[in-house]
This record gives C-alpha cells, structure tokens and sequence, in this order.
C-alpha cells in the first residue's frame, strides 16, 4: 500500500466503482475476481490520496459520503475516457501499441523473451516495454492487479471469468540425475530411491504440484533440501549430491550443468504443466492472440527442436499447442 499512496490509479477508481454498485466489499472482490484484502487496500490508497472518505462503511449496505458521490461522478468519466484509449489502441493490430507490460516465466528468460521483444520492437517503433519476470503465481497475481497487461506462465488451475487463455506449451516432469547414476537396463524407480530427492521449493506452485503427485504416488522419498533456483538444484545433481524433479524447461535453463546430468522420464506416473499466455478478456482485443501466434514459432525453434535433438524421447510429450 505504500507505494500507491498518494497516487489516484484507474484499478483503484474501477474498485471504488464496482464497490459503489454492489455495496459490500465482498460481492464487489467477486465480480472483480479479485480478494477482499485486496479491494480493502485499493480502497483503502484511493481514499488516502484524494483526501477524503468515499464510503460510509458502518452503513449496511455500504453507502457513499457526499465526498463519494461527487468523485463518483468523475470517476466514471474517468473509467469511459480509459475504456475509450484502450479501444482506440486495440482497434487494429500491434500497430498502435504505445505501452506494453508483459510478464514472463523465468524459463524463457535467456533465449524466448529476447527474441519476442526484439521482434516486437522491431515492429513497435513507438512502444515502450516493461519486462517483469518471475514465478507463475506472482504474475498471475500482477495480471490480477492491472500492473501487467499479458503474462506467460504455468496455469494454475482453471481459468477465472476474467480470463482470456491462449495455451502455448506443455511438457512432462522429467527426472534429472548425476551422469551415469542409473545404468542402462537398471531399476530406476529402486535406483532413486536409494538416492536424496532435491526438491524444488513447496512456496511456487510448481513445487506444489510435484509434491502432490509424489503424495498421490505414496511414494515417500528422502530429501534434505528444499531450494527454488534451478541453477541451484542442478548443480547439486551435478555434484552427485542428489537427484530431482524438474520439466525440461528447467533443465534447458540452468544449461551449465547439462553435461553432468542425465535426464530421464520418471518412473512412475506422469506428470506434465501447460505453459499459457493469459490476459483480461476483452481489453486488449486480438492482441493477445497475436502475441501467442508469435510465440508458439519461437517456442518450437528455441524449446521444443533442441530439446527433443537431446532427449527424443520427448518427442510427443514436450510439444506447442
């Protein structure tokens, strides 16, 4: 809350809005798909820098003070105005783009993303870009808030309403092991087991997702570390110091270690992620579907080919959507 005090922004006007219409907090976090804390907070800022108070909240349902009801009028001009540029700039295609927040996972950081934003900067002479990058949930989240407009992330589960999807990406967990610690022919399941699992950490969702389909496999394997950098967990393997679960998009990233691990399908039920572009349905018309198609060529010669040239029998499972 401390860095939007003081500054009126169009989420916290849109929040005002809906919260004025609905009259509760709750029913307002709702439609916005958003969380009641969440709402509370731009509420919160909004009244914080206008200087007034905007809703009597002892008033069941909620109602507005008179300071309320005068910046309500303004801040639907506001909103339409708003509304009105983003149509202007969607209009056509990428052309007319003037801003771009785009975030993206951290596994095409080295080789997808460069390509995507020169190729679009190459065609967006006037456009500046904002690159935010990190783990699924924590774009999500921006996405949510209004401080990104498209983010490239791992789902997390079925699209909210205020979601607009575009799947891009789905690869397998694969298992990647010190070089040479499981022989041709070998037990891989009994070979592992007799070795520490290196998780990837349980506070990402990706690590939750692997330790639930560890639980569901009642498979209990012993580990000792927990970390959430891939660079990290793969130089231990490289180390000998364990083994781990990763997709191949974490293996191609931490690409310093690769000669010193072997990768392998896990010995047990498969797991897989999909990788999607999401952004909010409706505003930025067929921009978001644009953006994708020029992902999936780029995620095919940069992903999908060397990964499947070094591993084939990824074929099939590592593919673009």
């Amino acid at each position: 809350m401390g860095e939007t005090q003081g500054r009126v922004t169009l989420w916290g006007i849109e929040v005002f809005l809906i919260v004025a219409e609905e009259g509760a907090i709750s029913a307002a976090a709702r439609r916005l798909g958003a969380s009641v804390s969440g709402v509370s907070q731009q509420l919160a800022a909004l009244e914080a820098a206008l200087g007034a108070e905007l809703l009597d909240r002892s008033a069941r349902p909620l109602t507005l003070t008179p300071a309320g009801a005068m910046f309500r009028r303004r801040a639907q001009a506001i909103l339409n105005e708003a509304a009105e540029a983003r149509a202007e700039l969607a209009a056509g295609d990428l052309s007319g783009l003037t801003s771009f927040r785009l975030g993206m996972i951290e596994d095409f950081d080295s080789d997808v993303t460069p390509r995507l934003l020169a190729d679009m900067a190459e065609e967006l002479k006037g456009c500046q870009f904002l690159l935010e990058t990190g783990p699924s949930h924590r774009l999500l989240d921006q996405l949510d808030s209004r401080a990104l407009d498209m983010v490239v992330a791992a789902e997390m589960g079925p699209a909210a309403d205020w979601m607009e999807v575009h799947p891009l990406l789905s690869e397998p967990f694969v298992a990647a092991v010190p070089k040479g610690a499981v022989a041709e022919g070998a037990d891989t399941l009994a070979r592992l087991q007799a070795l520490p699992l290196i998780l990837y950490t349980k506070r990402h969702a990706m690590g939750r997702q692997i330790a639930a389909h560890l639980a569901r496999q009642e498979l209990r394997l012993a580990h000792r570390f927990e970390l959430d950098s891939y660079h990290a967990i793969m130089a231990m393997v490289a180390q000998g110091a364990g083994w781990t679960i990763l997709t191949p998009l974490g293996y191609l990233h931490a690409q310093r270690f690769r000669d010193k691990v072997d990768v392998l399908p896990l010995p047990f039920a498969p797991l897989s992620r999909r990788i999607s572009l999401t952004a909010r349905a409706g505003v930025l018309r067929d921009m978001p579907g644009q953006v994708a198609g020029r992902l999936r060529p780029l995620l095919q010669e940069l992903v999908v080919a060397p990964a499947v040239a070094r591993m084939p029998w990824l074929e099939g499972a590592l593919r673009v959507l």
